[in-house]
């Protein structure tokens, strides 16, 4: 259908059996009409394709335009037959460039639009334009019509991303990979926090000469009610889960009252209790109690010069905290799970200025605690620094939100309705998952500039020294599926990645970090070359990695840019994944589509092929424990040019639990497991400095460490 091809919606695709599959009709409709076009009928196609044809010539400049440094490029510029145009660039800093037209470059040929004759005048960007966001100016006059202004907005991107100069050497860095809810310390509330990460930086890069620690997203969930168990189905992408806060770290607790002391206290020693509990975690409980802790402590005020910082935070975060904490205030103010009047459904109406006026204290107090997240985050990195590491924190960007949060609410007008993010049938998935978060929409999302992405990755790097993003093969294809259809029945919806992977690359490069892509499941042969050509890092999964006859990949033909790791949270910890448990779980939950026999066989085969692989290294021997099984497979991983080396916290320990089953949401106690060892005792931070298991793991992924 020559409307979809228009709008980079896939009319078909081949699945993860090498089959062709043709998307049905009723799909691409409910997928367009997503983006809001309409194509009930022939002529609505006809008008939809004239729209979209003409929708570049009714606008002098382009919404947005992204280049790439250094290379050369040229700005279109439709205007008025005749008209005299004169273009510049007003730089971030304040400063002016002039730009040349390029008469040499082959423009578009005139078209009369709307009954006036328009015409494409390209004008050359200057290659040494520095790095950042800018806007273009294009003033027309003479012609037909009277002389008026353009603007857009210019991103100049790094061509390539380059290595922070503290892993750009020779030899691989390594770092611990953890569930940081999961990991738990004697004075946790019951869930892993910011303190405990602090203890986690300083141990590992201090005592283990850890250079990295990857964690699941620390993104916001629900502010009241039931809170969201997965970190990868936020609320929103840009703030911090205040569960995570340490209540006591907060430099105003030290001044509270003696009753408010013991209140807080008395609040914490029942969830402390919990601590060494192997079984579920609660979410609901712990914040519960932490939010009235800290309800406490903000309306304990704070000193002049603290509130001033306070100030200085809302002052940066602008309208996007603003926002997101009003969403948080009218939360609590219509109740959780309650219909909101149909009025509260978009910024701006009367209803929702009047809550925001009326509702001021409560968004102040969500606001704060933004400010009281990033006081921790920064600790935290500071920790890491101060310990050695390399990069210190490496946060999780998730792909995408909950369709009732936050960000589907305040940024509804770049994100597409009666659709969700979900990906096709695959070998681990075979029925396909549907993710239940609304994806972006590719022209809303450029007619904004881009800034809500940019905005979201900014802060995410604020503290951090790298960030894994989840499904980087979003920033190209993203599978939308229409509401009321099975996972399997959706399509590929295709983004400027150019645009998305420029933009995360800029700020990383301002913050100075590292960015890895999880380019894992059915990704194009092109993508992972094009993430290399730009410096974002790919992610290989030992046993995923193979060759063109479906044997393991030796250790010397892996990637050097890359996150190499033995497994990921979608899968057991390693102990869990060598006894099969991966399979029998898929099986009790009705996810597989061939007979468990043959899943079981292929699983076993795929196995024993790794550990042949690995005996064939002179890695393992003949009747190896289970540790040394562990061990071998990550100095395997040290064998590989790979430059950056994880090491699941769960391996180290000797846990078993998976932590996610992928398409399940209650049949699993997805994302409620702490950390445990093999014998499902409780693991706490403090003893991990005793675990000869961890510590033995650790010396063997530091024994190749280039500063040794």
């Amino acid at each position: 259908m020559e409307l979809a091809a228009a709008n980079g919606v896939a009319t078909e695709y081949w699945d993860w059996k090498g089959g062709h599959i043709t998307v049905s009709r009723s799909t691409i409709v409910a997928v367009l009409s997503a983006m809001g076009i309409a194509c009930g009928s022939e002529d609505d196609v006809e008008a939809a394709l004239a729209a979209r044809e003409l929708a570049p010539w009714r606008r002098a400049l382009p919404p947005v335009v992204v280049v790439r440094s250094g290379r050369d490029a040229t700005v279109p510029v439709r205007v008025p037959a005749g008209a005299q145009v004169h273009v510049s660039v007003v730089l971030e800093d304040g400063g002016q460039r002039e730009l040349e037209r390029d008469t040499s470059a082959d423009a578009a040929a005139p078209r009369e639009v709307d009954g006036v004759r328009r015409e494409e005048q390209l004008f050359a960007l200057p290659t040494d334009l520095p790095l950042g966001y800018h806007q273009l100016v294009a003033t027309t006059g003479g012609g037909e019509t009277a002389a008026a202004e353009a603007t857009a907005a210019l991103v100049v991107t790094p061509d390539r991303l380059e290595l922070p100069a503290a892993i750009a050497g020779p030899g691989h860095r390594w770092g611990f990979m953890a569930q940081l809810y999961s990991v738990r310390s004697r004075t946790s509330w019951g869930l892993g926090d910011l303190a405990d990460l602090g203890e986690l930086l300083d141990w590992s890069g201090r005592d283990l000469g850890a250079d990295f620690l990857l964690i699941n997203p620390l993104l916001a969930a629900e502010p009241v009610g039931h809170q969201q168990d997965s970190p990868y189905l936020p609320t929103t992408r840009r703030f911090t889960n205040p569960i995570y806060l340490r209540v006591e770290d907060v430099r105003e607790f030290a001044y509270l009252p003696a009753t408010d002391h013991a209140l807080v206290e008395w609040q914490a020693e029942p969830l402390m209790a919990r601590n060494a509990d192997p079984g579920q975690l609660d979410r609901d409980a712990v914040w519960a109690a932490k939010r009235a802790a800290l309800k406490t402590v903000f309306e304990a005020g704070r000193s002049p010069a603290r509130q001033s910082a306070f100030d200085a935070f809302r002052a940066r975060e602008g309208q996007g905290l603003a926002d997101y904490a009003l969403w948080a205030a009218m939360i609590e103010h219509f109740g959780d799970g309650q219909p909101w009047p149909a009025e509260a459904a978009r910024i701006g109406s009367p209803l929702v200025e009047r809550l925001r006026e009326e509702l001021s204290g409560a968004i102040e107090f969500h606001e704060w605690l933004q400010w009281q997240c990033d006081e921790q985050l920064a600790r935290a990195q500071a920790t890491a620094t101060d310990a050695g590491m390399a990069l210190g924190v490496m946060h999780d960007l998730a792909v995408g939100v909950h369709p009732s949060g936050a960000d589907a609410w305040a940024l509804r007008d770049v994100l597409a309705t009666g659709v969700s993010v979900g990906a096709p049938p695959d070998a681990f998935n075979q029925q396909g998952q549907d993710w239940s978060q609304p994806p972006w929409q590719p022209v809303a999302l450029a007619e904004a500039g881009y800034a809500p992405w940019r905005d979201m990755v900014r802060t995410i790097l604020r503290h951090a020294g790298g960030v894994r993003v989840d499904h980087v093969l979003g920033l190209f294809r993203l599978w939308w599926v229409p509401n009321g259809s099975g996972p399997g029945m959706g399509t590929y919806v295709r983004y400027d990645h150019d645009a998305l992977v420029g933009i995360l690359c800029l700020e990383a490069a301002r913050s100075g970090a590292v960015v890895v892509g999880e380019d894992l499941g059915l990704v194009e042969p092109w993508v992972r070359g094009y993430l290399t050509e730009r410096g974002v890092l790919g992610t290989s999964v030992l046993w995923f990695e193979k060759d063109g006859e479906g044997e393991p990949l030796p250790p010397q033909a892996w990637r050097e840019l890359c996150l190499a790791t033995v497994n990921t949270h979608d899968l057991p910890p390693t102990a869990g994944y060598l006894a099969g448990e991966h399979i029998e779980l898929r099986d009790r939950l009705g996810l597989l589509t061939r007979s468990i026999e043959e899943e079981r066989a292929a699983d076993e085969a795929d196995r024993a092929a790794v550990l042949a692989q690995l005996r064939d290294l002179g890695l393992l021997g003949e009747q190896p424990t289970e540790r040394e099984v562990v061990e071998a497979l990550h100095a395997f991983l040290l064998a590989t040019p790979a430059k950056l080396v994880g090491v699941a916290l769960t391996d180290a320990v000797g846990d078993r639990r998976t932590q996610n089953q992928p398409g399940t949401s209650d049949e699993y106690p997805n994302w409620r497991v702490p950390l445990t060892d093999g014998a499902g005792e409780v693991v706490l931070v403090e003893e991990l400095r005793e675990r000869p298991r961890v510590l033995s793991l650790a010396e063997l992924v530091s024994s190749s460490d280039p500063e040794d």
